[in-house]
C-alpha cells in the first residue's frame, strides 16, 4: 500500500471524525447560546424551552465524550509455547509482511479472523491484538490459512487498524449520540446526527472495502492467489453453514447435558450431501448474482475472486491437511474455548456424533412422548391430524391443550413427532442421527424420516389413504401414540 494512498485514508478519516465533532459542538453550542441569550437579554424566561435546551445540549456533550477502550477477549489467549506450528505461521507471515507480531492472539468462536488495535483511548495506549476462530481452523486447509493470516497482516501493512479506531469510535460516538437523544425525547434534534452518521457510514465502509480488496492482494501475492480465493470461497461457506449447524445440531446435544467435539463436527456436517449442495448453491449464487452494499464493510465475493483472478496463477497443495491440525490436540484447544466462553463442560458427558441418536436423541424423545402419556394414550398413530385445522382441534379438545405451551400448534407437532420417533425406536428401527441430514429411522428395507413425516402429515402434504398406508409399513396404524 503505497504512503500517499495510506496518508489520504488517513486525512478522510480525520476530516470526517472533526466533522462531526464540530457538528456535535456547533448544535449544543448552539443551544446553550440561546440560553445565554434569553436570560441576559430576555424579560421573559420560558422555562420548558430553556430545560429543554439545557438538557439537551448536556446530552450531546455527554454522549460525545470519548471513552476508554475496555477489551473484552473474545476467548483464550495463546500462547507460542503451548501452540508452537501455528504461532510459526503467524511469525513467518509477519515477518513476510514486514509488521510485527500482534502482542495477544485469542482463540475465538466464529467462522473469522481478524486483527484490532484495542485498549487505550481512541486508539492512544492500544495493543495490537489478532482473533482467529476454531471453526475457521476446521474450514480451511493451511495453505488458505496462510492466505487468510497474510489477509489479516496486510491491514496492519496498509495502516487499516490505525485509522481503525478513530472510525470505529466515530460510529459508535454518532449512534451512541442518536440514542441518547431519542431516549432523551429530544427526537428531532437527533435527525442531524442521523443524516450525518448515514453519511459517514458510507465513506468510512468504501474505505473498508478499499482496505480489504488491498489486504486480498497483498496475501495473494504473499501467499498465492489460488490459495487466496480458495480461502475466500471456503470461509464463506463455513459461514453460511455455522449458524444451522450450531442452532440445528449443536445446540440440541448441550442441550441433553451432552458434549459432542463441536469443531470437527462442522467438516463433518458440511461433508454431508443435502449441506454441501446448498452451500454449493450459495455459492454460485454469490458468484453470479452476488450484489454489494453501500454499508457493507467487504466487497462482494465474486468482486473479491474478479480482482485475484487476474494476479498470477500458483498451484495449491490438493492434500494440504486443515489448519486446525496447527493446533496439536484440537480436543484441548476446544475446551479451552468453550470455557472461556462459560459453558459448563465439566458438567457435560463427552460423546462421540455417531452416539447421538442412541444416548441422546431416543431418550429425549421418550422422554418427551412420556409427559404427554396420559393423553398419547387416547390417540392412535392412524388417528394424526391430517391439517393444521384438524390440528388446532386436536390441541383444543385434547388434555395435550393444557399441557402444552404457548405456541400450541408447533409444540403439539414436535410432540407427535417425538412419539412416533421414539415408538419406533422402541420397536428395533435403527435410527441415523448423521450431522447435516434428517433423522432417519431404518428396518430392513423400509426407512422413514419420522420428523419430517409428521410435518408434512400436518400441514396438509400426505393424504388420508397414504398416511393409512404409510402407518401399515411401519406397523403402527392402530397402535397408540404412548405404550
Amino acid at each position: 500500500m503505497s504512503k500517499q494512498s495510506l496518508a489520504g485514508r488517513a486525512i478522510l478519516a480525520l476530516l470526517l471524525t472533526i466533522g462531526f465533532y464540530a457538528l456535535a459542538l456547533a448544535i449544543a453550542g448552539g443551544l446553550l447560546y440561546g440560553v445565554y441569550l434569553e436570560v441576559a437579554y430576555s424579560r421573559h424566561i420560558v422555562i420548558k424551552p430553556t430545560i429543554f435546551a439545557v438538557f439537551a445540549a448536556g446530552v450531546i456533550l455527554w454522549s460525545i465524550l470519548p471513552r476508554i477502550d475496555r477489551f473484552v477477549p473474545p476467548g483464550p489467549l495463546l500462547t507460542e509455547e503451548r501452540y508452537p506450528d501455528l504461532f510459526a505461521v503467524i511469525r513467518d507471515l509477519a515477518a513476510r509482511t514486514e509488521q510485527k507480531m500482534p502482542a495477544d492472539v485469542y482463540l475465538a468462536p466464529e467462522v473469522n479472523a481478524w486483527v484490532a488495535q484495542r485498549g487505550g483511548l481512541v486508539g492512544i495506549g492500544s495493543r495490537r491484538v489478532m482473533g482467529i476462530g476454531l471453526p475457521l481452523l476446521e474450514s480451511v486447509t493451511v495453505p488458505q490459512f496462510r492466505a487468510i493470516v497474510a489477509h489479516e497482516f496486510g491491514h496492519y501493512h496498509g495502516g487499516d487498524t490505525a485509522l481503525g479506531p478513530w472510525i470505529y469510535k466515530t460510529r459508535q460516538t454518532i449512534w451512541r449520540t442518536i440514542e441518547n437523544l431519542i431516549r432523551s425525547q429530544a427526537t428531532w434534534l437527533h435527525k442531524p446526527f442521523l443524516w450525518y452518521g448515514k453519511f459517514f457510514m458510507r465513506v468510512t465502509q468504501s474505505i473498508s472495502r478499499a482496505q480489504e480488496r488491498a489486504a486480498d492482494q497483498l496475501a495473494a501475492k504473499i501467499a498465492g492467489a489460488r490459495n487466496m480465493m480458495d480461502a475466500l470461497i471456503a470461509t464463506h461457506r463455513a459461514g453460511s453453514a455455522f449458524e444451522s449447524y450450531w442452532a440445528t445440531e449443536v445446540v440440541p446435544v448441550l442441550a441433553n447435558g451432552f458434549r459432542p467435539p463441536i469443531a470437527a463436527g462442522l467438516t463433518e456436517f458440511m461433508r454431508s450431501e443435502a449441506v454441501d449442495k446448498q452451500l454449493d448453491d450459495l455459492v454460485k449464487h454469490e458468484l453470479t448474482e452476488g450484489q454489494g452494499d453501500v454499508y457493507d464493510s467487504h466487497p462482494p465475493l465474486r468482486e473479491r475472486l474478479a480482482v485475484l483472478e487476474n494476479l498470477p496463477a500458483d498451484t495449491p497443495d490438493a492434500g494440504a491437511p486443515l489448519a486446525s491440525t496447527l493446533l496439536g490436540d484440537l480436543g484441548t484447544a476446544e475446551d479451552e474455548l468453550l470455557r472461556a466462553i462459560s459453558l459448563p463442560i465439566s458438567k457435560l458427558t463427552a460423546i462421540d456424533w455417531k452416539d447421538t441418536a442412541s444416548k441422546v436423541f431416543e431418550p429425549a424423545w421418550r422422554e418427551r412422548a412420556s409427559k404427554h402419556a396420559t393423553a398419547l394414550k387416547q390417540l392412535t398413530f392412524g388417528d394424526m391430524p391430517g391439517n393444521l385445522e384438524s390440528l388446532g382441534r386436536l390441541a383444543v379438545t385434547s388434555q395435550l391443550a393444557q399441557e402444552l405451551g404457548n405456541d400450541v400448534l408447533q409444540d403439539l407437532e414436535a410432540v407427535l413427532a417425538c412419539a412416533l420417533a421414539a415408538r419406533l425406536a422402541d420397536d428395533g428401527w435403527v435410527c441415523d442421527a448423521s450431522l447435516g441430514k434428517p433423522v432417519t429411522m431404518t428396518m430392513g428395507d423400509s426407512s422413514v424420516e419420522p420428523f419430517a413425516l409428521v410435518r408434512a402429515r400436518v400441514h396438509g402434504e400426505i393424504a388420508d389413504d397414504a398416511w393409512m398406508t404409510v402407518c401399515q409399513t411401519m406397523g403402527l396404524a392402530d397402535r397408540t401414540m404412548s405404550s
